[in-house]
């Protein structure tokens, strides 16, 4: 499309406009002239049906009307005393008699259209009065043994019609009426036939070209037909007639397939007597009009497509007139080395060359305004005073505010480089936004977790503020914690006057967060110059427990070390105003006495500080007096163990192993665990490894996964609920971890082992 002229797509576009609505119009208009035909056709059909079957009843009310009436003559009491044909012509008088009956006989067949003949059996005579054949004995007429089996069962004062075919071959419907007490005293029975053709004329009276109907009586037989050999046979073994008489509505039409041919069925029966009036007929010679309809009318819509065609390629060519004198000029300013490609893919690439130059130098000049924000920042944080400084800080009053994160070197831990360059900088974003106007407020990353924010204020509006600065810092605190999964400590200066003052200010905020170690983490303090001298000069003397923790180490008392560590502890916490300098130099001093201890004693440290780094670092990465506590009872804790090999760490192994199995379902606190079991954190760490060859971590979260995959063959549970069976509150954390030790989903593992199964 984009080596295409843009003329031809224009022309292309208005084609596909008009052309393809019309198109949709005229099929759906063709489509609904063949369905409202094929719908009038079928009521059509039906009518014709329902006008046949009328006809049709009306004609054999009329014959059983006439033949009840018969009856009631008093014709027939003439001869009820002849038993005998010897009876009838015995002398004149009977034959008379006899030859009156054969002429209301004959009477009867004139008036209805099509009887073919009529005859009277008197019971238990020998005899019969017929129209075909005048008066004779029993054995010269046809077998009567026919009417017994018709009116068996029957009740009732009415005749029944019976088809069948006469000895001359001629195909009737017997109309077998016998005489009844209430109209004669004789008993007999009067039988009419009526020709099967007459009731064909009556049938196939409404027949179009190519159509056929068909009478069934209510048991199938074919009454009447076209194909005269299928005459009182089973009709339903016909195609469809059977799904018919199935139908529970007495009237109707439907759609058949029949041989390639679409065929219309129409089906009536009878309420009198329960026949069943069928017809069907070929919709393709029914539909030829429709068709040509249809054909005219795609003509016509092809017609409207040419033309339509011509007209826009008219407009195509004004409409795109101006737009390719636009794309001539611009190709004589600038190259911009397009070729074969048309108006649009050259307009397109033209203006989204200049969007990225814009945005490019647009994202330039924000670099750029950004780096010389946060270089003015950090000249200003080391006692520098940038030029042009207004630019950035407009105001007189600056205050610096440390925002700390508790604990950082768990969290350096638990997260690579780039998350921890992108967390600055979007805290560094969000701290900027949580100030309110008037207030400037400029962040920068400082150092192990440090990010500084200076804030310039007016100094007469600066304490109108001081309600919503705190409600910021609350908010710095609250969306810390949120993105960072760790809480931060927040330290606050006092305000300076003059950007010479802000390097001092940013000391007295970072000695701020040293007093995290006493307030404990996720503190907001403020700094007040007469407290912190008054501070500077608290010191607290720790030699009498250091003396009773070596005592303790000798006598590897790991509960008297752990105890004397935090009464220690309770010691330092009592001391309202102690320096961090001075709490920092007892845990030091601890740690060398200790060491020196073991030295005095002979005793190698190699061993025993093997994975602990150095120790004095580590103490001063701590944030509180709980982690020291905890990283000085596991310090001394190794100590002990490596003194004191002995069966016990085997039995330690297995108490931990035993214990994650039975446990494993709930949420461990391995620090907790550890001191249960009166061992050291790092020490469980490495037992575990040693014993499984995995992480304290990896084993529990294996163990889950194995529990989940026998839970997932289990059709009743969700996935939810299996999480939350092995120890997953979380179902994202439990799809993670399956993935990551199953190579799928837990949904995948399922329909997995379901089909191989």
């Amino acid at each position: 499309m984009k080596k295409t002229p843009m003329l031809l797509q224009l022309a292309f576009i208005l084609f596909c406009i008009m052309a393809i609505p019309t198109a949709v119009l005229t099929w759906y208009s063709g489509s609904q002239i063949i369905e409202n035909s094929e719908a009038a056709i079928g009521e059509s059909s039906l009518a014709g049906l329902n006008a046949s079957r009328r006809l049709n009843e009306t004609a054999l009310a009329n014959l059983a009307q006439d033949t009840s009436r018969l009856a009631a003559t008093n014709i027939f009491d003439r001869i009820r005393s002849f038993r005998t044909y010897e009876d009838i012509n015995a002398n004149y008088n009977n034959v008379s008699l006899a030859l009156s009956v054969t002429k209301e006989l004959l009477n009867l067949n004139r008036r209805v259209d099509g009887v073919y003949s009529s005859f009277f059996y008197l019971k238990d005579s020998d005899y019969v009065f017929s129209t075909d054949s005048s008066i004779t004995t029993l054995a010269r007429y046809e077998p009567l043994d026919w009417m017994d089996k018709a009116l068996e069962g029957h009740k009732g004062i009415s005749g029944v019609w019976v088809p069948r075919r006469l000895a001359s071959g001629e195909y009737v419907v017997s109309y077998v009426y016998p005489l009844n007490r209430l109209s004669t005293t004789t008993s007999g029975i009067i039988v009419v036939n009526l020709k099967e053709s007459q009731i064909g004329n009556y049938l196939h009276g409404t027949e179009t070209a190519g159509s056929n109907s068909l009478l069934l009586d209510a048991s199938g037989t074919v009454i009447s037909f076209n194909d005269r050999a299928r005459l009182l046979s089973d009709g339903r073994k016909l195609p469809f007639l059977r799904e018919i008489m199935g139908q529970e509505s007495n009237e109707g039409y439907t759609f058949r397939e029949l041989e390639g041919n679409r065929m219309v069925y129409a089906w009536s029966r009878s309420p009198m007597s329960g026949w069943w009036n069928v017809s069907w007929s070929s919709m393709d010679e029914l539909m030829q009009r429709s068709k040509e309809m249809q054909g005219k009318i795609i003509l016509l819509t092809g017609t409207i497509i040419v033309l339509g065609t011509l007209l826009a390629i008219l407009l195509a060519t004004w409409l795109s007139r101006p737009l390719r004198q636009l794309v001539r000029t611009i190709r004589a300013k600038s190259d911009l080395g397009v070729v074969n490609r048309n108006e649009l893919a050259f307009l397109s690439l033209a203006f989204k060359r200049m969007q990225e130059e814009e945005e490019s130098l647009f994202q330039l000049l924000q670099e750029r305004e950004q780096d010389t924000r946060s270089l003015a920042v950090h000249r200003l944080l080391r006692g520098e005073i940038p030029p042009r400084i207004a630019e950035v800080f407009p105001y007189r009053c600056y205050r610096v505010i440390v925002v700390s994160i508790d604990q950082y070197r768990r969290y350096a831990a638990h997260t690579n480089t780039e998350t921890r360059s992108y967390h600055q900088y979007l805290l560094g974003a969000k701290y900027e936004g949580l100030f309110p106007e008037p207030l400037n407020a400029r962040s920068v990353y400082h150092h192990d977790g440090c990010m500084v924010i200076v804030l310039n204020f007016d100094p007469e509006e600066g304490e109108a503020f001081s309600g919503q600065i705190h409600q910021a810092l609350e908010e710095i605190r609250d969306e810390s914690l949120e993105l960072l999964e760790h809480s931060v400590t927040i330290g606050v200066s006092d305000p300076a006057d003059t950007p010479g003052r802000v390097a001092l200010r940013l000391f007295e905020a970072m000695e701020l967060i040293k007093r995290r170690m006493i307030n404990g983490a996720g503190s907001i303090m403020y700094w007040h110059e007469e407290e912190e001298e008054e501070n500077s000069r608290k010191y607290l003397d720790s030699e009498s427990s250091e003396r009773r923790i070596l005592n303790f180490l000798d006598a590897g008392n790991l509960a008297g070390i752990f105890k004397e560590l935090q009464s220690l502890r309770s010691r330092i916490a009592a001391e309202e105003n102690i320096a961090y300098d001075n709490i920092m130099f007892i845990y030091y001093q601890l740690v060398g006495a200790t060491l020196k201890h073991l030295r005095e004693n002979h005793l190698g440290t190699g061993r025993m500080m093997t994975g602990q780094g150095n120790v004095y670092s580590n103490l001063a990465a701590m944030d509180t007096l709980d982690e020291l506590e905890e990283y000085l009872y596991g310090f001394y804790c190794d100590i002990v163990q490596s003194l004191d090999r002995s069966p016990r760490e085997t039995n330690h192994a297995q108490r931990i192993i035993d214990y994650l199995t039975q446990h494993y379902k709930e949420e461990i606190v391995f620090e907790e665990m550890a001191k249960q079991l009166g061992i050291s954190y790092s020490y469980m760490r490495k037992l575990v490894y040693e014993q499984t060859g995995k992480s304290m971590i990896d084993f529990v979260n294996q163990l889950r996964i194995e529990k989940a995959k026998e839970l997932l063959l289990e059709p009743g549970l969700s996935i939810k609920q299996i999480a939350a069976e092995v120890g997953y509150y979380n179902v994202q954390s439990f799809n993670r971890f399956f993935r990551k030790y199953e190579g799928m989903p837990p949904s995948g593992y399922r329909s997995a082992k379901s089909k191989s199964s």
